[in-house]
């Protein structure tokens, strides 16, 4: 099958607005919070140290300095609110003119990054910095709340390909060196790919339980009839994928019983150490009455980001729940190194990121094991975490699954 001339895979982006007053205030917001937190957190170390005496005395320990630094602390915390109300007040007078600008790709991405790390802290202090999950076409929003919706899609085909982002990344970034998995697939193949994109700083179960909704919404009034539905997802959008695969088998939703395929390209299915080594500095900070204040730097680190800890998907009691019965499921890999036989059944280094028996949802404890079949998993050498992406090696193999 080919696709037209004009399909969404050869459509240049069309670029949108954005609020540039809202994106000031968000700054701000994020700033003057960042002086508060930054002279609470001296006002902490601060109140320790000259709390020594007195703890040797069993008094309890203090968070907040008395006197002269107690004054001075509080004023800083007074000034830097009295400030922000002020410049807020004055950014949302900006005439309309100076509060459009054009959304760029670089704009696009220094904000899907400060999602992944502070997302969720920007969603509960309410600041528009925060991204809400949606569903793209060709960098575009689809409004699947207007009636009308399917008619943003006129060149939806009968095979949809649902692409998923990592952690701090978005959905014009699944291009690197001028390659798109999904736009090659569409052109090749006939598919028609959609992105999720998603505040990656909020919990994993959250967002896969969004996905599910707009899967819902999006399968529901699909233009054409369905012949083929896969979901590839990368890095922690495999863990979104399987979370929203989770909300969808609870709650008997329809979409889940159209999917043909999923495509987990290094997922950290059982984790990530880099963030294991995160907790475990934060819990060594803590140790020391000096350096406990700086566990709050640590706590920094959104609820996405540490649920990538142990690959955590939100099912209690059970972060591994089996893939449904029939749902084709494929895992690639990635060694940074050159992959040598004669290793004894031992894998090589991962993609910097994840284990390789981690992206292949392999493990030790059979309640952990994915048990994605051998014949669907993929080691590719010589190739790091995002170069995934990119790799001719990755699409070929695929086009070979999903073709």
């Amino acid at each position: 099958m080919t696709t037209p001339a004009a399909s969404p895979a050869t459509t240049p982006l069309v670029p949108s607005t954005a609020p540039l007053g809202d994106d000031l205030r968000g700054l701000l917001r994020l700033l003057l919070q960042a002086i508060t937190a930054t002279s609470g957190l001296a006002e902490h170390v601060h109140a320790n140290v000259l709390g020594v005496p007195s703890r040797l005395l069993g008094a309890p320990t203090r968070a907040r300095t008395r006197g002269i630094a107690g004054l001075a602390y509080a004023s800083v915390r007074t000034t830097s609110q009295w400030l922000g109300g002020g410049l807020d007040a004055a950014l949302a007078k900006l005439p309309l003119a100076a509060q459009t600008g054009t959304r760029s790709a670089r704009r696009e991405a220094l904000l899907a990054a400060l999602n992944g790390v502070l997302g969720d802290h920007l969603q509960a202090s309410s600041n528009s910095l925060a991204l809400s999950a949606c569903l793209r076409s060709n960098g575009q929003v689809l409004p699947l709340d207007d009636a009308a919706w399917p008619a943003s899609l006129p060149f939806a085909t009968p095979k949809l390909l649902v692409q998923v982002h990592g952690l701090c990344m978005n959905d014009l970034q699944w291009r690197q060196q001028g390659h798109d998995h999904g736009a090659q697939l569409a052109a090749e193949h006939g598919y028609t790919p959609v992105h999720l994109h998603y505040n990656s700083g909020l919990s994993i179960a959250s967002n896969g339980e969004a996905f599910a909704q707009l899967l819902q919404q999006l399968l529901a009034r699909w233009p054409v009839p369905m012949e083929r539905f896969a979901i590839l997802g990368h890095s922690m959008g495999g863990l979104v994928t399987r979370a929203a695969i989770l909300h969808a088998s609870r709650n008997a939703q329809a979409w889940l019983q159209q999917l043909d395929q999923v495509v987990f390209l290094g997922t950290p299915h059982h984790g990530a150490p880099l963030e294991r080594a995160g907790h475990l500095l934060q819990h060594t900070l803590g140790l020391t009455p000096w350096t406990a204040p700086f566990t709050g730097i640590g706590r920094l680190r959104s609820i996405g980001i540490q649920d990538l800890r142990h690959g955590s998907i939100g099912a209690p009691n059970a972060d591994y729940p089996p893939l449904p019965a029939g749902l084709r499921a494929y895992a690639v890999a990635a060694s940074t190194q050159a992959i040598a036989a004669g290793r004894g059944g031992r894998y090589p280094r991962g993609d910097g990121l994840v284990p390789i028996a981690s992206a292949l949802g392999e493990h030790r404890d059979p309640r952990r094991n994915l048990r994605i079949p051998k014949a669907h998993q993929y080691l590719v050498a010589g190739t790091g975490h995002i170069g995934l992406l990119s790799s001719i090696e990755v699409y070929q193999q695929l086009r070979r699954w999903l073709a």
